[in-house]
C-alpha cells in the first residue's frame, strides 16, 4: 500500500531530510561571503542559503563613550547549531562589519574568540567571581544542537562614526566524517540604539570610590546570562559596584568579619537622577561578611533596594542597602542628590557595597542593562589584578594595589571601566 503520510518512518519530513543533508553538506551551500571578506572591503550581499549557524543579538547595541575616550558597543550573540548532535563545528572567526560600507569594525579569531565565546550552561572560567580566568580552549568547537553564547565588545576611536546597522560574518568549517568543510556566513543585521545614553550624577557621596565589576571584560555582571521567565538576558549587562576607598587605599579596616569593618557600611546612598520611586524593599538582613551568603529567592536577589524611573523605559536601581535604612517610599518623587538609604550587604552581596544600574523594567528579573554616563568625575588609579567584589575581604588586607591609569584626570559624559579608582 502507498505510504500517504508525507513523514518517514523516523518522524522527518524529506523537506527536512534535505534540509539537515544540505546543511551537511555546508561546504557547497555556506560561502557567503566573497573575495575581500574580512578585508573592510565590500562584501556582496549573501542569498538564500542553509547556514550550520543561527544567530539572535540579544539586546539593541547602544553605543557609549568610556574613559578611554573611545566609542564602545558591548552586546551579545546567542548562536545555535543547526548540526545533528553527532556533528560538530570549528568557528574560526567572527567579524562585525558595518551593513552600509562593509567595513569591519571588529573581529575575534584564535584566543581572543576563545575567550569570548561559551556554551549556554557552561559559564566562561572566571566569571563566577572567585576563579582567574585561565586562556579559552582553541580552536572554538560547538557541537551539534549546542548553544553558545559569544560576547561582543566593541571599540571604536575616538571620532569614529557608529554604523547605523552592524552585521555579522561568521567562518569556520563544518567537521564532517570526511573532513572539515568551510563555511561562511552572514547573520543578523542589526540596528545600533539612536538613544543615547544617560548622563547621571554620582549616585554616592564625594570621596574615592572603587568602581568594581563594570564593563566590560569577564565580570559576572558584563558575562552574566540569566534565563528568566522562558527567555535569555543579560540583566546587568553595565552595572558597577561601588565601594568606598579610604586615604591608604582601604576597603576595610580590623576584622573582615564585621559589616563595621567596611568603609562602604552605611555610607549614603543618593539619587544619580531626579524621577518617581517605583519600587521599595526592605527589611532583608545583611549578610555577614566576607563569606557568600546561599543564593537567596529571586524576589530578594538584589536585597533591599530603590528603584526610580527617570526617563521612560528607563529606571535606575539603588541595590543591597542595610535593612531599615531606606528614606523613601513607592510614588515619592526625589531630586538629584536626595539620600535614599544607606549602603549595606543584603541579598545577593558578600561585602557592602552598592550594586547600581540602568534597567528598562521596573523590577530587576527580567529586565535588560542599558549604558549610562556619569556628568563628571577624576580617576586617580586603576586596580590590575582582578580582585572581585565576592571575595574583597577574603584579601589578606583590605589595602587595594592601586597604580596609576593611563585615563587619569578629570572625565565628563564617560562610562568608568571595571576596576577604576576614581573621585566624584
Amino acid at each position: 500500500m502507498e505510504e500517504r503520510d508525507p513523514r518517514n518512518r523516523t518522524g522527518r519530513s524529506p523537506l527536512l531530510r534535505g534540509l539537515a543533508a544540505a546543511v551537511f553538506a555546508a561546504g557547497m551551500l555556506v560561502t557567503a561571503a566573497g573575495p575581500g571578506y574580512g578585508t573592510g572591503t565590500a562584501t556582496p550581499a549573501p542569498g538564500p542559503q542553509f547556514t550550520p549557524l543561527t544567530a539572535a543579538v540579544m539586546t539593541e547595541p547602544a553605543p557609549f563613550v568610556a574613559t578611554d575616550g573611545k566609542t564602545h558597543l558591548s552586546y551579545e550573540l546567542l548562536t545555535t547549531s543547526a548540526l545533528p548532535t553527532s556533528t560538530s563545528l570549528r568557528l574560526d572567526r567572527v567579524d562585525v562589519q558595518d551593513a552600509r560600507t562593509h567595513r569591519v569594525v571588529g573581529s575575534l579569531s584564535g584566543q581572543a574568540l576563545a575567550d569570548a565565546a561559551n556554551p549556554v550552561g557552561d559559564p566562561l572560567p572566571g566569571a563566577d567571581g572567585y576563579t582567574p580566568a585561565p586562556p579559552g580552549p582553541t580552536p572554538t568547537i560547538i557541537q551539534g544542537s549546542q548553544k553558545w553564547v559569544i560576547w561582543l565588545d566593541l571599540v571604536l576611536d575616538r571620532g569614529r562614526p557608529v554604523p547605523e546597522v552592524l552585521e555579522h560574518h561568521l567562518s569556520g568549517a563544518v567537521l564532517a566524517p570526511s573532513g572539515p568543510s568551510a563555511f561562511k556566513e552572514t547573520v543578523q543585521a542589526t540596528r545600533t540604539s539612536r538613544t543615547p545614553p544617560l548622563n547621571l550624577d554620582p549616585p554616592v557621596r564625594p570621596g574615592t570610590w572603587y568602581s568594581s565589576e563594570s564593563c566590560c571584560g569577564n565580570t559576572h555582571h558584563r558575562r552574566g546570562l540569566a534565563p528568566i521567565n522562558g527567555r535569555f538576558y543579560v540583566p546587568q549587562r553595565f552595572a558597577i559596584d561601588w565601594y568606598r576607598v579610604g586615604e591608604q587605599g582601604q576597603t576595610w579596616e580590623g576584622d573582615p568579619a564585621q559589616l563595621t569593618s567596611y568603609l562602604s557600611y552605611r555610607q549614603p546612598v543618593v539619587a544619580a537622577a531626579s524621577g518617581r520611586v517605583v519600587e521599595v524593599q526592605d527589611g532583608i538582613p545583611d549578610n555577614t561578611p566576607p563569606l557568600t551568603p546561599p543564593v537567596p529567592p529571586i524576589e530578594d536577589t538584589v536585597g533591599n533596594h530603590v528603584t526610580v524611573e527617570v526617563a521612560p523605559g528607563r529606571y535606575l536601581l539603588y541595590a543591597h542597602m542595610t535593612p531599615g535604612s531606606l528614606k523613601v517610599r513607592e510614588g515619592d518623587r526625589v531630586s538629584s542628590g536626595q539620600v535614599l538609604g544607606l549602603i549595606g550587604n543584603s541579598g545577593n552581596s558578600t561585602t557592602p557595597h552598592l550594586h547600581f544600574q540602568v534597567m528598562t523594567t521596573p523590577e530587576f528579573f527580567p529586565t535588560d542593562s542599558p549604558p549610562f554616563t556619569f556628568r563628571r568625575f577624576r580617576v586617580v588609579g586603576q586596580v590590575e589584578p582582578r580582585i572581585w567584589d565576592d571575595n574583597l575581604g577574603l584579601q589578606p588586607t583590605g589595602v587595594l594595589p592601586i597604580t596609576p591609569s593611563p585615563y587619569d584626570g578629570p572625565h565628563r559624559a564617560q562610562y568608568p571601566l571595571d576596576r577604576e579608582v576614581l573621585e566624584f
